[in-house]
């Protein structure tokens, strides 16, 4: 699937613009478990996966660049060095975001042929905007030296998203897309980036993704608010983040939130000692106390953390119903997307049958099984 994506994004440059493209790849990624905490400086368990974005780039001849969305049958044109965030502008504005941030880092862009295409289900939770903005600050990396780190890199992409896209995420989908490894998840500590690698080892289970196919818009959902209640109160406890506080300590002044508020920055605390204990589960190689963690956490993110909707709870409660299923939750920002499932390896075809045939019958709509694997990151492809 990778390869035929990057022939057909291939010869649509060179067919559009007549030069011979440097190739990009970037990866899509899934997280295993610690869900909203990687902006609260927590634990995350991504990996990248074999579904992502083909980039083709090179240097522009004339004095205007031109830029190719085939998955969007769109192009758009500009001049590098005027270049400013649209409004409603969509991808584009992933591409200026970047394009601007290296600006501001003084280096210099000259105008650029690009053509881009993906094959990550947009709004499935799997990350596709990550994906994009590391498949163009990689691109641009390559094509005029600029010697940035990986590390440089995936902060620029994740500017580009907090200001001029508008989402405030963390850094976990850029880390993962950027660094992945074949066959590993990626165990990242969010404040320090420094993170170890977690072969896959399931036993006689699956991961089983199923996209909800009801998308989200994280700019225009409340998944800012959420992060906007983090930072409030870690202010109020005068810590750097929710890492630093204790559940104990959120008990003696839970007279100073609403309910609602209370239960939220609990789930976040929770996620982050869940994160670890899913770490262990893995070195022990006992995939059924990982199973009982996901469960827990989407309980976490539907009842407590609120970023669930009634599509995923179905199909995670359709999951708990089977004795083949060790684990089940949503993965993602929320309001949408995918479920990522434990499934016994001769049951999945079964799984999946049923499964669709439930959620079918239940929304009137389809829901779509993912098969993935686990992939490097974002890397240039040898012709």
């Amino acid at each position: 699937m990778e390869q035929a994506l990057i022939n057909k994004i291939k010869n649509n440059f060179v067919s559009e613009f007549s030069q011979e493209p440097l190739m990009v790849f970037s990866s899509g990624r899934i997280n295993l478990i610690g869900e909203h905490v990687d902006y609260n400086d927590g634990f995350v368990f991504p990996a990248a996966i074999d579904k992502g974005i083909a980039l083709a780039i090179q240097k522009a001849n004339g004095n205007k660049s031109t830029v190719i969305a085939s998955d969007f049958e769109e192009s758009f044109q500009f001049e590098i060095d005027k270049i400013h965030v649209i409004d409603g502008g969509g991808w584009r504005n992933y591409l200026i975001g970047v394009i601007k941030e290296l600006q501001k880092k003084g280096k210099r862009l000259d105008n650029i042929n690009v053509a881009f295409s993906g094959n990550v289900p947009a709004g499935a939770g799997l990350s596709s905007s990550a994906a994009l903005e590391n498949a163009i600050v990689f691109g641009l990396n390559e094509l005029f030296g600029l010697q940035l780190t990986k590390k440089e890199m995936i902060l620029i992409s994740q500017k580009a998203e907090h200001d001029y896209v508008g989402v405030k995420c963390g850094i976990m989908d850029q880390f993962a897309s950027m660094y992945g490894e074949k066959n590993h998840f990626l165990l990242l500590d969010c404040r320090t980036l420094e993170y170890e690698t977690y072969s896959i080892e399931l036993e006689d289970y699956e991961l089983v993704l199923i996209n909800s196919n009801v998308q989200h818009n994280l700019s225009e959902s409340t998944y800012n608010k959420r992060r906007a209640l983090c930072e409030e109160t870690a202010k109020m406890f005068q810590i750097e983040s929710l890492r630093d506080l204790t559940k104990k300590e959120l008990w003696q002044r839970r007279e100073e939130f609403s309910q609602e508020e209370y239960k939220m920055v609990l789930y976040v605390i929770e996620e982050i000692e869940r994160t670890t204990l899913a770490a262990k589960a893995l070195e022990e190689k006992d995939i059924k106390k990982l199973g009982l963690l996901l469960y827990e956490t989407h309980n976490g993110l539907s009842k407590q953390y609120k970023v669930s909707c009634e599509e995923l709870d179905f199909l995670v409660d359709f999951a708990r119903n089977s004795k083949r299923v060790v684990g089940s939750r949503m993965m993602g920002g929320g309001f949408g997307g995918c479920t990522i499932n434990l499934v016994e390896k001769e049951f999945v075809q079964q799984f999946i049958e049923l499964t669709s045939s439930s959620f079918q019958e239940k929304f009137g709509f389809e829901c779509t099984p993912i098969s993935v694997e686990l992939s490097e990151g974002t890397h240039v492809i040898n012709n």
